[in-house]
């Protein structure tokens, strides 16, 4: 019998493959291959299945959000600094339309101001979740699972 449950799409973006090693006292001490774990983990629990996806470039992420309309019900992304400045992501996200995609990131990006003020990728994002930590992406894989449920 095959896995009929929806699959949701953990996009990673820039230096995301760092966690751990970079700036431990912003983003912790887990790494990627951590959360990574923790969402699999969860995911049997809220009826989805995970595939993961890291790059460093912003073209690569544009191809994997393309590529989810051919495989995932639902997105998770983390495009890091990408959130902030870039136009050609959001209309990527909203090129996919209807995937629900869900914008994550560790920080709390309002407190952190300046240059992290726009958030032209989060506003063509179903939804967003912030400031938890890695636990932010384990709160939104649980409301993105929600959607995809019905909920």
């Amino acid at each position: 019998m095959s896995d009929q449950r929806p699959v949701v799409d953990v996009i990673n973006g820039p230096n995301l493959n760092l966690l751990g090693r970079r700036e431990v006292d912003v983003y912790g001490k887990a790494t990627l291959a951590d959360v990574e774990a923790r969402l699999l983990s969860l995911a049997d629990g809220c009826g989805v299945a995970c595939t993961f996806f890291q790059s460093n470039s912003e073209g690569a992420l544009i191809d994997r959000l393309h590529a989810a309309l051919d495989g995932a019900q639902g997105v998770l992304l983390n495009a890091g600094a990408y959130a902030h400045t870039s136009l050609a992501l959001a209309d990527a996200i909203r090129s996919i339309a209807p995937l629900p995609v869900v914008e994550v990131h560790l920080t709390n990006t309002a407190a952190r101001g300046g240059l992290r003020d726009p958030a032209p990728v989060g506003a063509a994002c179903w939804g967003r979740v912030e400031g938890f930590g890695t636990t932010s992406y384990e709160l939104a894989l649980r409301a993105l699972a929600g959607r995809l449920a019905g909920g």
